[in-house]
């Protein structure tokens, strides 16, 4: 077999993870970020300074290695002991926490039953920009880790059937996209309806373009295509693109309270149509791709209901988790629903697949739908938890200031210095500019593909690979970010 041939074999016919793998996947970048923070804290007790507390590069050096590098090694060398890793930086925390504590001055200290009444202050949620840069940190590993040995089969896409953490990534991009979309965030639409779908199909321009670009450097490449994703001519960007135009006509006439009754009624109807008819022999079984366009695309066509459903419910918790908050306790009954609704959903998803079908990316079916909304709710409230844990050091350390988290707050000199602060965060940097970190990601994964010979690299070798790409990736969006460049053309 041709090179290409092999490639494309190594991504397919595989059959997913388990369901307690992805969930035990989402403790590891609470944790880390948890870690950085205290890390952060401890430096500044030790120095009683946070005017700036790392030099700019060590600064990204201790985010890149603490937030990023662990990520890749958990879906590498450390994937076969994640349980081992998990507990571990558990008890890191812990021990981070107990030498934050007795080196805290006891008149700063402040006590626990406070700390409920606490006002906070913040401009965006933070969890809600962890979630969708960590997101987007993992896909980028992903797309390339995915092509060498040491990435465990099981994380990769499935074929049909299964739940791949690759696969958690499509719906998790999908949700993370709709959670800040304008309709979320209560923008007012501004002229008619029809004017403001006209819009949006307007501002979607970038993602069609990068996908024609994308369909073009593959094909005259001869890069390897696993069909079945999406189809010939399709791809992701294509998909984001006609979610984004779907979903906007739907949200200008559908109410926004009853988004998710909505999705489930469309993605149920799916499932229904998919049950009684020729449609799910039709996309699995029928490789008649030369027929039409549709034969040759079928996956990414019809798969746009399910990331429509997708995209409604995200708008729909976009709505509540935006809503404004003054005191700890707020967020804290805001967390109770995220879980509360997660348990829920997953317990809908066990009964979807005992007695109607498992769960389909290729599909989009409505065990995916449910999936993907669970598992992202269920991540999204493990790093509002890491939130709420460093927000309690913060109060009870007297250090105000951790990048990227809930603010006490603070006298406005104190607000400049936390602004400082952020400048130097790496989450910061993807999230002021998480197009263009995709966009490098995937050019990257392409370049690397074409100079090195994956299938036959070693672990070691695979492992410094990822983590150069991973370094490169990060430091140029982090230099925009401290330049204060954002590259947005459209």
């Amino acid at each position: 077999m041709a090179q290409k041939e092999l490639k494309e074999a190594f991504v397919a016919n595989l059959n997913g993870t388990r369901l307690e793998e992805v969930v035990l996947g989402s403790f590891l970048s609470p944790l880390c970020f948890i870690i950085r923070g205290f890390l952060l804290i401890l430096y500044y007790q030790t120095r009683g300074t946070v005017a700036l507390p790392l030099p700019p590069f060590s600064h990204m050096l201790l985010d890149v290695c603490v937030l990023v590098f662990p990520l890749v090694l958990s879906c590498t060398v450390l994937s076969s002991i994640l349980h081992q890793v998990i507990l571990s930086l558990i008890f890191l925390s812990a021990g981070l926490f107990y030498w934050i504590y007795v080196n805290t001055d006891r008149s700063v200290q402040k006590p626990a039953s406070s700390f409920l009444q606490t006002p906070v202050q913040c401009d965006q949620v933070p969890f809600v920009t962890l979630f969708r840069v960590f997101v987007n940190v993992k896909t980028a590993i992903s797309i390339l880790a995915v092509d060498f040995p040491i990435f465990p089969r099981r994380y990769a896409k499935t074929e049909t059937y299964g739940t791949g953490v690759m696969d958690f990534g499509v719906g998790a991009f999908v949700f993370a996209n709709a959670l800040v979309c304008p309709e979320a965030r209560r923008k007012n639409v501004s002229g008619s309806r029809m004017g403001h779908v006209a819009k949006q199909i307007v501002s979607v321009w970038p993602l069609l373009a990068l996908g024609l670009a994308r369909l073009v450097s593959v094909k005259l490449a001869d890069y390897q295509e696993h069909v079945t994703e999406y189809g010939v001519h399709w791809n992701f960007f294509f998909t984001l693109a006609m979610v984004r135009i779907v979903a906007s006509a739907l949200l200008t006439v559908l109410p926004s309270r009853l988004l998710w009754v909505f999705a489930l009624l469309f993605s149920g109807l799916y499932q229904f149509i998919l049950e009684t008819s020729e449609l799910k022999t039709f996309i699995i079984h029928n490789n008649e791709r030369e027929k039409d366009f549709l034969h040759a695309n079928k996956e990414g066509i019809f798969s746009i209901v399910g990331y429509v459903a997708i995209y409604l419910i995200g708008v729909q918790f976009g709505l509540f988790v935006m809503q404004p908050k003054s005191h700890v306790k707020d967020w804290l009954k805001m967390l109770v629903n995220l879980f509360f609704s997660s348990f829920i959903l997953y317990g809908v998803l066990f009964a979807c697949q005992t007695f109607v079908e498992p769960v389909s990316r290729r599909l989009a079916n409505l065990p995916f739908v449910i999936w993907s909304v669970g598992q992202s709710l269920l991540f999204m409230s493990c790093l509002c938890v890491a939130d709420m844990v460093l927000l309690f050091s913060k109060k009870s350390s007297g250090c105000p200031f951790i990048p990227s988290s809930l603010s006490l707050c603070t006298k406005k000199d104190e607000n400049v210095e936390t602004s400082g602060l952020e400048r130097l965060c790496i989450i910061k940097a993807v999230h002021r500019n998480q197009l263009l970190f995709f966009l490098l990601a995937n050019l990257m994964t392409g370049l690397t593909n074409m100079l090195v010979d994956t299938l036959s690299s070693d672990s070691f070798f695979s492992v410094l690979v990822l983590l150069l790409y991973m370094f490169v990736n990060c430091i140029l969006v982090h230099v925009l970010h401290i330049l204060g460049i954002t590259v947005k053309f459209w």
